[in-house]
């Protein structure tokens, strides 16, 4: 992969599915998170995220278990690059499927296929976990969030109309996606 003009080459080393908690972790995702909010992103929070709310969020997220949850990192040798992180429906009659929640990538490593690295991951850990269909949604105003997705194969299957409401002036899309993982797929 070439890097983009101005930026160093891409480094990002690996790709790991997180199944306990340090506090290095947690200090890195909060200020990743907290940077990508103040700047705009799209991440449910309308204000940036302390310690305790990523806390309590990875917390939840490692104690589901590896069959109902999956969190990934992605970092180079030195740096937090980004987390992702799926969910299996509590409901009994949609256990057999999953919700992706989180896709973030830190500024530093954006445009560097981190996000496509850690959306491969999330779907590859969703297959050995047997999760038939993954969904996520996303603001409809991230165009490149959506180019993500239906590269990797995820479709359009709903769209609420102005649903989401970062402040009382602002209202944008909610789309919704999909991916049938019982299908077999050349993507990843």
């Amino acid at each position: 992969m070439t890097s983009l003009p101005g930026r160093p080459a891409p480094r990002v080393a690996r790709v790991t599915r997180v199944d306990e908690l340090t506090p290095d972790l947690i200090d890195e995702a909060t200020s990743s998170l907290a940077r990508l909010v103040a700047d705009g992103a799209a991440l449910g929070w309308v204000t940036p995220p302390d310690r305790v709310d990523v806390t309590a969020l990875l917390r939840s997220v490692v104690e589901a278990g590896t069959q109902d949850a999956c969190l990934v990192i992605a970092g180079d040798n030195t740096r937090f690059a980004g987390l992702g992180y799926w969910l299996r429906y509590a409901r009994p009659t949609h256990r057999p499927h999953a919700d992706i929640e989180k896709l973030a990538v830190s500024p530093d490593f954006q445009r560097r296929g981190v996000g496509r690295a850690l959306l491969a991951a999330l779907i590859g850990h969703a297959r050995v976990e047997s999760v038939e269909m993954l969904t996520l949604d996303f603001r409809g105003d991230n165009a490149g969030a959506e180019s993500l997705y239906r590269s990797m194969g995820f479709a359009e299957y709903g769209r609420l109309r102005d649903f989401v409401a970062p402040d009382e002036h602002q209202r944008f899309d909610m789309v919704m996606h999909a991916i049938d993982l019982r299908k077999p797929t050349l993507v990843e």
